[in-house]
C-alpha cells in the first residue's frame, strides 16, 4: 500500500524546483519539498519521517563512490595535471582546429573524473589566448568548452554516472562504455555549431586574458596522463573480460570506490608529487562535498516520490497518449535536470521517480540508465543553477549574452539524447 498520494508528491518536488529558483540553497530546498510533499501526500510525522532516511540511505551508495571520487579529481587538478592535458591537446591541434580542440580537451578532462564547471575554469585560460588570437567569440570557445563537457561527462565517473549505475545496478563502466557513441555524436555536434557561431557575440580582450590567466605546472604530458589512463583500465577490465568471456576478468569485480582513489595515487607517484597527498585530497573532498549534500537532498525527494504511486500514474498517462515507453527515461532526465539545473540531481531524482516504471516497461538497465544520464544534460545549463553563473564567470561574459547561448546547449545535449534513444530505445 502506498503511503503518500501522488499530488503530494508533485506539491513537493514543484515547491523544490520554486525555492531552488529563489536562490534558497538547493539541499534546504530539496528537503522542505520532500517535507512538506509527504505530508500533503498523507504522511503521519513519524512516516514523513521514515520516508526521507528510507530515501537519502537509497543514495548511500552514491555518495560513497563521489567521495572516492574526490581522490582522482583532486589530484587531476590540483596538482596541474588537467590543465597540461587541455594545455597539450589546444597546442598539438593547432590555431586551425582551436574549437575541436577546446572541445576534445573538455570532453577528455570531464570524462576521466572533473566536474563541467571545474572543466571550464581549467580550460578558459588556456583557450582564450588562442581564440583571441584567431579573432573568435567567447560565445564560441564557451560552447565548445560546455559541449565537450557534457560530452564527456556521460562517458564519466562523475556523480549523475555513478547515481544512474548504482540507481540501476550495473557497472559504472557499463554505462560510460554504453554512452560513448552518444559521447561522440555530441563532440561532433559541439564542434558543427560553435563554428558556426564562431563570429556571434563579443570578442575578447587582451585584459581578460590578463585577469584569467593562470600559471602552468611544471609537468609532462605523460605523467599527467597516468592517472585517467590508469583509471579507464581498471574500470575496463570486468566489461572487456564479459565481451571476450574471459572468466578472469568476469569476475574480477572491482567497484569505483576502489579503482578511482588507486589511479589518483598512482598518477600522483607518476608525477613525483606523493609528498603532496594529503593537500591534493582534501582538496578533492572539499570539491565533492557540496554535491555530496545535493545527492542527499536529491534522494530526500525521490524516496518521497518513489513512496507515492506517481510512477503509475505517469505510466497510465504515456499508455493512454500512446506515447511509447522507451520516452519515459530520456523524458524524466531532461525534465528533472532541468528543474533543478543540475546533472547530478536530475540524474538522481529522475532514476529513484521512474526507475521502477521505465524497467517494468521492458526496457533493460543499461539502456534505461544512459538515456536518463544523456537526458539529463539537454537543458540542465538554465539560469537557476550554480552552472550557468560560473560558465559565464570563467570568460568574462555578461549575463544577456550567457542566456543567447542556451539553445545552442540544448542543441548539444540533445543530440546526445536522441542518440541513446535510437541506439538503445529503438534499434
Amino acid at each position: 500500500m502506498y503511503i503518500i498520494n501522488w499530488g503530494g508528491a508533485i506539491v513537493g518536488l514543484i515547491i523544490a524546483i520554486i525555492l531552488i529558483f529563489r536562490k534558497i540553497n538547493p539541499v534546504y530546498s530539496l528537503f522542505t519539498g520532500a517535507i512538506i510533499g509527504a505530508l500533503v501526500g498523507g504522511a503521519s510525522l513519524s512516516q514523513t519521517v521514515d520516508v526521507i532516511i528510507s530515501g537519502t540511505n537509497s543514495v548511500m551508495g552514491a555518495v560513497v563512490r563521489v567521495i572516492a571520487a574526490g581522490v582522482l579529481a583532486g589530484i587531476l587538478i590540483e596538482s596541474g595535471a588537467a590543465e597540461k592535458i587541455a594545455e597539450t591537446i589546444v597546442e598539438k591541434m593547432g590555431e586551425k582546429k582551436v574549437l575541436l580542440a577546446i572541445a576534445l580537451a573538455s570532453m577528455i578532462i570531464t570524462a576521466v573524473g572533473v566536474f563541467i564547471p571545474v572543466t571550464v575554469i581549467i580550460v578558459a585560460p588556456i583557450a582564450l589566448p588562442v581564440a583571441r588570437k584567431v579573432g573568435i567569440t567567447k560565445s564560441s570557445i564557451l560552447l565548445a568548452m560546455i559541449g565537450g563537457g557534457k560530452a564527456g561527462n556521460i562517458i564519466s565517473p562523475n556523480p549523475n554516472t555513478i547515481a544512474v549505475a548504482k540507481g540501476f545496478n550495473i557497472e559504472l563502466a557499463q554505462v560510460m562504455i554504453g554512452a560513448f557513441i552518444p559521447a561522440i555524436i555530441g563532440l561532433i555536434i559541439t564542434y558543427v555549431v560553435s563554428t558556426l557561431i564562431s563570429k556571434k557575440g563579443e570578442l575578447i580582450k587582451e585584459t581578460e586574458i590578463d585577469k584569467i590567466a593562470s600559471e602552468k605546472k611544471k609537468i609532462s604530458f605523460g605523467k599527467a596522463m597516468v592517472a585517467p589512463i590508469t583509471a579507464v583500465i581498471l574500470l575496463a577490465l570486468n566489461p572487456v573480460g564479459s565481451m571476450l568471456h574471459i572468466k578472469f576478468l568476469t569476475e574480477l569485480k572491482i567497484d569505483a570506490m576502489f579503482i578511482l582513489p588507486i589511479a589518483g595515487l598512482i598518477g600522483l607517484a607518476a608525477m613525483g608529487q606523493f609528498n603532496k597527498v594529503i593537500d591534493y585530497t582534501t582538496s578533492g573532498l572539499n570539491r565533492m562535498t557540496g554535491t555530496v549534500m545535493i545527492l542527499i537532498g536529491a534522494g530526500a525527494i525521490a524516496g518521497v516520490i518513489s513512496k507515492s504511486n506517481l510512477s503509475q500514474v505517469v505510466v497510465s498517462g504515456i499508455h493512454s497518449l500512446g506515447i511509447s515507453g522507451t520516452f519515459l527515461a530520456p523524458i524524466a532526465g531532461i525534465l528533472m535536470a532541468a528543474a533543478t539545473a543540475s546533472t547530478s540531481t536530475g540524474a538522481i531524482v529522475a532514476t529513484g521517480t521512474f526507475g521502477k516504471a521505465i524497467l517494468s516497461m521492458g526496457i533493460a538497465p543499461l539502456s534505461a540508465a544512459v538515456m536518463i544520464n544523456t537526458g539529463a544534460v539537454v537543458i540542465d545549463h538554465l539560469p537557476h543553477g550554480n552552472f550557468f553563473h560560473a560558465s559565464a564567470d570563467a570568460v568574462k561574459m555578461n549575463i544577456s549574452e550567457r542566456m543567447k547561448l542556451i539553445p545552442y546547449e540544448s542543441i548539444v545535449g540533445g543530440s546526445m539524447a536522441i542518440a541513446a534513444v535510437v541506439i538503445y530505445g529503438l534499434l
